[in-house]
């Protein structure tokens, strides 16, 4: 499982407690995901689902995450509602950690996505970007650009070990995007890892998207693009065109692309699949001592690379005008 920190039983039933949602009666860790450890807590008043906060997330920036999340759900989406304790507050401490309770969602996640769910998702993703219209907090993006560089260099040579010659590749296209990362697109608070795990569905309609503690702003294009990635290529590596047009109608349905997106989509899809390159290979590379998880294969994303690096147009991705 993916859980980097064990909680007592003791302990935890005393976090539960200061909450009001009833008795614990389970809790159970969660398989999915690699950068925290979490809990699907059973208790006399319901599911909840609880996170402590490990690894990349910086705990001032919990604030963001947590206030978002109530900014979302007071919009309309249906996403995790933080629980507050008593005092009001969503954010506590267990096990040394940082931590919070979330409401629980119904639906699951589909691990071979079809046409019909790109284009929920797609939908969905324009949905979550007019939500997040007016909310207050600002996070940068520390995984754009000027994060790859040291993502490449912590890597180093121990990169073509992976894949020969793949540092030198992750160099150059590091410098080419350093050069000319599109500049002045419509931004506002993205997701940024709408990876088919964190979106939940009900037969075939979306029912909720969680895990936004990546969240931050950004292009809102830049978060489509990694939704192509995550979405709409087949094990094989081949892009799905009929998957990329539904998720980009789905996405138009709702909010219409300007011109300059529609230029920059080539370069933001490419820059996409770099930034889940470099932050897989570093996890490849570095698997924290005693998680019982497996990184994901970061050469996944090269193969993906690889196709954005022929790509003419956004056309080549589905788009239809």
């Amino acid at each position: 499982m993916a859980v980097y920190t064990e909680v007592p039983d003791d302990e935890m039933a005393a976090f539960v407690a200061r909450y009001g949602i009833g008795e614990l009666l389970s809790a159970k860790g969660i398989a999915e995901g690699v950068e925290n450890s979490n809990y699907l807590l059973h208790t006399t008043q319901g599911f909840y689902i609880l996170t402590l906060y490990e690894k990349r997330v910086n705990p001032a920036e919990l604030p963001f995450f947590i206030g978002l999340m109530q900014h979302l759900a007071g919009h309309g989406l249906n996403c995790p509602v933080p629980i507050v304790d008593g005092k009001g507050e969503a954010l506590g401490r267990l096990a040394g950690r940082p931590a919070a309770l979330v409401s629980f969602l119904d639906g699951l996640s589909v691990r071979r996505p079809g046409v019909v769910h790109c284009g929920e998702v797609g939908r969905g993703l324009a949905l979550l970007h007019q939500a997040g219209e007016g909310f207050a907090m600002r996070r940068v993006n520390a995984l754009s650009v000027p994060g790859w560089r040291p993502l490449a260099e912590q890597a180093g040579s121990d990169a073509d070990k992976v894949l020969p010659g793949l540092s030198a590749r992750l160099f150059a296209e590091i410098e080419r995007h350093e050069r000319g990362w599109p500049q002045g697109l419509p931004s506002g608070v993205i997701h940024a890892d709408l990876f088919p795990n964190n979106v939940f569905f009900i037969k075939s309609k979306l029912s909720g998207l969680i895990d936004f503690y990546f969240a931050c702003t950004d292009a809102y294009a830049y978060d489509l693009a990694i939704c192509l990635n995550s979405w709409c290529f087949e094990a094989d590596s081949s892009f799905n065109l009929t998957k990329g047009q539904a998720m980009l109608a789905g996405y138009e349905s709702v909010r219409r692309l300007d011109e300059a997106e529609v230029a920059a989509l080539p370069t933001l899809c490419r820059g996409s699949a770099l930034r889940f390159l470099l932050t897989r290979l570093v996890d490849w590379l570095n698997v924290p001592s005693g998680a019982l998880v497996k990184p994901h294969d970061p050469l996944e994303y090269d193969r993906k690379l690889a196709f954005h690096q022929r790509v003419g147009d956004a056309r080549d991705y589905g788009l239809r005008r």
